[in-house]
């Protein structure tokens, strides 16, 4: 980590690593009523340590046996027992790899636990491979328990493991996953069904609050007909305590014949996945039909966790408080597992199993419609939540709800992302339901309403595959406005992860279908998006064309609004083609409109621009003043982006009047805040900022620190006109030092290959300053 020495006021810099990550602790809770598997508890206990209670390096052991076995409830009772010797924290996934559903992917899974340590979600790299190495970097040095629960292939698992000495992973599979003790060195403990004392043992320690004690002859038969599995064991035995009046030789009698009818119907040979589904239809013919026919509508849900308005969507028509009522019986005949306030999930074999008698007692229209509610309230409660999180963005009309149906509502800003945070899977899901259900308008409008909430958090791998699913929906209905707004969203996920060619492809899509449709207000907004992407890839003259363009379309709808963001962005194209004046012109006009509109986010833009074009033109002293002016506006609405932004102009007027330490602090301040925000462009110009501010200060080795770390984030984000700006002023810092010219001159012509591409003004003056340097005897640039 580089950190600067004190400077007025006391003031400390940091450009390496990030702040302290929180200590997750994602364990779910432990089992009620575990009993047994000693021997399999000291079998973790023994590969945690060396026998000498030291801790060893990495470890990996895989739990594997057969479905229903108790994997899951191992791992977390070893889990409990042994988290304070993981001081750094305890990280849980349940990778679903047995689910009906789809799986969860290692990207979905690196998501949840990057943000569990502290990394904002814009932070998250939207490769794999990036957001492998950032994870393996933050449990660098720790001590953290991570559970990989239900993982069906080491593909799976491998992006998850940690890479340095300290953690221990538990992977819990039906499978020994060869591969991970290949090439990873994974231990593997394999988990049969319970001997016939622990089987007994834990029937009696779930029932004996509520029955007398019951003989152990007629617990061995029911213990048997469970086939001694922990799943199976665990439901006949709720059953039993809820029955507490019944002899266990009726209970065992009704299982008998369950069990006949399954052997009649049955044309397997699994006598344990026998079993199990003869406890389950046992304990379902029991319940009320109210709940049975609730439990097996929840077999229709998209996702493998949901909550009681889900619940109470694809019940339809009975009210919140009645269908939490029936969540209790089915969690209390351990059909549901309840996993947090209002948060339910199945085991993967009653998931199956529900859906399997959806389908063969529902008729088809009713699961089509059971399925429609469902789907409908995820739709009209991510619109509610859109609302909240980004008010700005316009709402799109909407199928209408079904009957009896009521979507989510909030009340601010923290209540509708964290209703977002916990469904997140399951929008994706939902998504994924309806394209297969051939509900099309839905398919395609789920992604469009949440379009607005994924460009602030970009969630790039779902943004991406939902909206690629809207998409090919869109074009199916035939419908070219709403294909417009998919292209647009893909165009917009494609931008912001850096990835700029396949953003504008998807950009000049959107323009030609709102052509084909005669929208010229979304032409408007396609040639601005162009034109920004332009803006992004340095090439000036297009960007300008396309703004130019977008600005007569916004005039001619009196747009006033668009027309004013369009004009800050000529504005800043022209100030980037080194023509001040028509800058100037530019920047005043948006100013004037945006104070007129009543809109301050739009004016501290065009401050923060207009206080670019008065440094440059010399008036340092307006300048300071516009960016502060921009600055009070941010800390006014307490918007931490705008801050983050307007404190990079701030930091350089301020170098501009000479206030070096002040600068310094502004630099610092816009580090963090664009550190939390998760944007590692704008934080890598901080650290540039810095590293000019050091060097105006006369300390040029701490100034190649900050420029040598910016131009490592530009290099590695693909931005080749900030890379070599940063190693520009690397270089000129380096040869200040008077001790490392041949390194200062790799990197000044590194800078050359870098400026080949562009051929604008200010591309053009910077190569004519650094080939001066690198002649012998030449000027340090700036």
């Amino acid at each position: 980590m580089v950190q600067a020495r004190d400077i007025s006021g006391g003031i400390h810099f940091h450009t390496g690593g990030r702040p302290d990550s929180p200590k997750p602790r994602q364990l779910p809770g432990d089992v009620r009523g575990f009993v047994n598997r000693g021997q399999e508890l000291g079998g973790l206990d023994a590969i945690l340590t060396d026998g000498g209670g030291d801790p060893v390096s990495v470890r990996i052991c895989v739990l594997a046996g057969t479905a229903g076995v108790g994997k899951t409830s191992l791992a977390l009772r070893w889990a409990h027992r042994a988290q304070d010797r993981f001081p750094d924290g305890q990280l849980y996934v349940n990778l679903r790899g047995y689910d009906p559903g789809a799986p969860v992917t290692p990207q979905e899974a690196l998501h949840r636990f990057l943000s569990a340590l502290g990394v904002p979600a814009t932070a998250i790299p939207a490769d794999l491979e990036a957001g492998a190495a950032l994870y393996r970097s933050l449990l660098a040095g720790r001590r953290v328990l991570v559970i990989l629960d239900n993982a069906a292939t080491a593909g799976q698992v491998r992006p998850l493991l940690p890479g340095a000495p300290g953690c221990l992973v538990i992977v819990t599979s039906r499978s020994r996953l060869s591969g991970l003790a290949i090439r990873d060195g994974a231990h593997t403990l394999t988990l049969s069904t319970l001997d016939e004392p622990e089987a007994v043992a834990l029937l009696s320690v779930v029932t004996a609050a509520y029955r007398p004690e019951d003989d152990r002859d007629q617990l061995i038969e029911l213990a048997r007909l469970c086939a001694r599995l922990p799943l199976a064991l665990r439901i006949a035995a709720e059953r039993a305590a809820s029955h507490p009046r019944m002899g266990l030789d009726d209970l065992i009698r009704d299982l008998r014949d369950e069990s006949a009818l399954w052997d009649a119907l049955s044309v397997g040979d699994d006598e344990e996945a026998e079993a199990v589904r003869t406890v389950f239809a046992w304990s379902y013919r029991a319940l009320p039909a109210e709940a049975a026919r609730l439990f097996r509508l929840l077999g229709l849900h998209p996702g493998a966790e949901f909550g009681t308005g889900a619940a109470a969507a694809l019940g339809g028509g009975a009210g919140s408080g009645r269908v939490r009522h029936l969540l209790d019986v089915l969690a209390g005949a351990h059909l549901l597992e309840q996993t947090g306030a209002d948060r339910y999930e199945f085991h993967d074999l009653l998931r199956a199993y529900a859906a399997d008698q959806a389908r063969n007692e529902e008729p088809p229209e009713d699961r089509e419609a059971a399925l429609r509610r469902v789907l409908l309230w995820y739709l009209h409660s991510a619109d509610a939540a859109q609302t909240w999180i980004n008010p700005q963005e316009a709402h799109i009309p909407l199928a209408p709800l079904s009957e009896g149906v009521t979507p989510a509502s909030f009340g601010g800003y923290e209540e509708a992302m964290r209703w977002y945070e916990a469904e997140r899977g399951n929008l994706l899901a939902a998504t994924r339901a309806a394209e297969d259900a051939g509900l099309d308008v839905i398919a395609w409008q789920l992604p469009a309403v949440l379009r607005s909430v994924h460009m602030l958090l970009n969630p790039f791998e779902e943004w991406i595959a939902m909206s690629r699913i809207g998409l090919s929906a869109a074009r199916r209905v035939g419908d070219r406005t709403a294909e417009a707004e998919l292209l647009e969203s893909l165009g917009m996920a494609y931008t912001q992860s850096h990835r700029l060619a396949e953003g504008a492809e998807y950009h000049q899509g959107a323009l030609a279908a709102r052509r084909e449709s005669g929208d010229r207000l979304g032409e408007a907004l396609s040639l601005n998006d162009i034109g920004l992407i332009h803006l992004r890839g340095r090439r000036l003259e297009a960007a300008k064309d396309h703004f130019e363009q977008a600005a007569a379309h916004f005039r001619e709808l009196g747009t006033a609004h668009w027309e004013a963001v369009v004009t800050a962005n000529l504005a800043e194209v022209t100030y980037e083609l080194a023509r001040p004046e028509e800058a100037s012109a530019f920047v005043h006009r948006t100013l004037e409109m945006h104070r007129e509109l009543g809109n301050q986010g739009g004016e501290g833009n065009a401050l923060r621009i207009l206080s670019a074009v008065q440094r440059e033109s010399g008036q340092p002293e307006e300048a300071l003043r516009s960016a502060q002016d921009a600055l009070d506006i941010a800390l006014t609405h307490r918007n931490h982006m705008w801050e983050g932004y307007w404190l990079l102009e701030l930091g350089r007027a301020q170098q501009a009047n000479g206030e070096l330490h002040e600068a310094l602090v502004s630099f610092q301040r816009a580090a963090s805040l664009q550190r939390r925000l998760g944007d590692r462009a704008r934080e890598a110009r901080a650290w540039d900022g810095a590293g000019e501010t050091y060097r105006r200060l006369g300390r040029p080795g701490e100034a190649a620190d900050f420029h040598r770390q910016a131009a490592a984030a530009h290099r590695e984000l693909g931005d080749l006109w900030h890379a070599a700006l940063a190693l520009d002023g690397l270089a000129g810092a380096l040869r200040e030092t008077e001790e490392a010219e041949e390194e200062a001159r790799r990197h000044w012509a590194e800078a050359l290959r870098a400026l080949a591409s562009y051929d604008d003004p200010r591309a053009a003056g910077l190569r004519e300053r650094i080939v001066s340097a690198l002649e012998p005897g030449g000027p340090v640039p700036g």
